[in-house]
Order: structure tokens, then sequence, then C-alpha cells
């Protein structure tokens, strides 16, 4: 495929934690991605962008491990994690607050949070109960409640809070404010903010791309499970292109 139109991507001088290229994924017969390169530094957010059906959540989960059917070389904080499962990836710094949020319905906000609770890859130990309850003032009204007793946006702060109290290096948010009210909506854009000025590298995908763009630091669109634009997030915003490519 031609890369015209596509700005390589700048270092930034900080260690990378993803360096990931030449990914092809399937499910069954389908081929999903296609030759993807992705590279994500410490400190770093990054923007995912695409319509619908067009290879995010697939190379989300490739590189965490969770696509069986999977091609090209991953590599993580300089290690080869190429064939690692899930849950080799998170224990190198790596959290995932999925699309579904995956939260434990029988178990208490309480329990949600402290059954992930880890220090990180150098001993930290700053994002405390403590610290995701006052981050979520709502979830510390919620504690005792069970994660199925929980509205969607509560759970979605749950599964966010959980995701720090891991202390990742880098945190991978697949459609973190979808289906939210507004209200909701403004506070996980908040805490989102929080975590990028904390020095935690994210990885964003929403369907509101004014929004990454604005809070990221890099983007990267997907077409048909291709890399059709990237650059820093000012380059992405002002392309000419980039609205062909969202259907906007």
């Amino acid at each position: 495929m031609t890369t015209a139109g596509i700005e390589a991507p700048r270092g930034t001088g900080a260690e990378l934690i993803v360096d990931a290229s030449g990914l092809n994924a399937w499910y069954g017969s389908s081929h999903v991605l296609h030759g993807v390169d992705l590279q994500i530094s410490a400190g770093q957010t990054v923007g995912l962008l695409g319509r619908n059906g067009m290879g995010k959540s697939t190379l989300i989960r490739t590189l965490l491990g969770h696509v069986a059917q999977r091609e090209g070389r991953i590599t993580l904080f300089g290690q080869d994690a190429s064939r690692f499962a899930p849950h080799q990836v998170a224990r190198l710094g790596l959290a995932y607050v999925p699309e579904g949020r995956g939260v434990f319905a029988n178990l208490s906000v309480r329990e949600n949070m402290v059954m992930a609770a880890r220090c990180g890859r150098d001993g930290r130990n700053d994002w405390t109960l403590e610290r995701v309850l006052h981050t979520f003032p709502r979830l510390q009204e919620r504690i005792s409640n069970l994660g199925g007793q929980l509205s969607g946006g509560e759970q979605q702060m749950l599964a966010i809070g959980r995701a720090l109290m891991t202390h990742p290096e880098l945190i991978v948010l697949d459609e973190a404010t979808e289906g939210l009210a507004p209200k909701i909506v403004t506070e996980i854009w908040r805490v989102i903010a929080e975590i990028r000025a904390s020095g935690i590298a994210t990885l964003i995908v929403d369907r509101d791309y004014r929004k990454v763009l604005q809070r990221s630091d890099h983007a990267l669109v997907l077409q048909k499970g291709q890399v059709v634009l990237q650059g820093t997030s000012q380059y992405v915003a002002q392309s000419s292109a980039l609205a062909n490519y969202l259907g906007v």
C-alpha cells in the first residue's frame, strides 16, 4: 500500500513501551489487520481512530495477546512479546480497560479494585485505593455495592480505577465513553487528563475523535486494517483526508 500522505512518527526520546511492526491478525479466515506498525513511548498518549469495523479493537487485542491468529513482531520494554499470552503482557505493566468494562458483577466495588492491586515495575505504589476513590468520589459512595448493581458509567469508573491500581506503564482505553451520559463522559475525560498528567502512557480509542486529538500527542487512523494516516495529533487533526477516513 502506498504511504503517501502518512507522516512518519517522530521519536520522543523516551523509552519505547510498545514497538510493533508488521502486525497481521485473523479471525478464522477473515484477515483483519494488514501490516500495522505502532510505537508508544513512555508517558505518551496515542489516539487510535477509524470507523467501526476498521480494526481498532483487533489491533488492541493483538498487542495484548488476545488474538491467537497473529503475525508480526511485538516488542514491549525491549522484550520480544510477539507470542505472549495476555497475563504475561499484563505483568509487564500494560493495563486494559475493555469496551465491555469487564467488571466482576458478584464482587463489591472494593473487591473489584483490591483484587487487581499490585506495585508497578519500579515498585511504585502511588495509585492506592484511597487515591482512586478520591479520583472517583462516586465509587466511594458505592464502595460496598456489587459490580452488577452499578450503572454503566459507574462500571466504567470502576474498570479504570481497577486498571490504575495495577500501576501500569501503559493503560489501554477501548471506547471509554461509549453509551455514557454527558455528565459521566465529562468525568471520564477529566480522569484521562489526570492519567496523562501523571506520566502514564495511554492508548485511547473513542468515537469522539476531536477530544481524542485534543488530548493525545500522536494519532493513527485505520481503514480496513491498515494505517492510512498518522503523525502528531495536530498534524492528523489538520489533515484534509481525515474526514474521508472517519466518514464525518
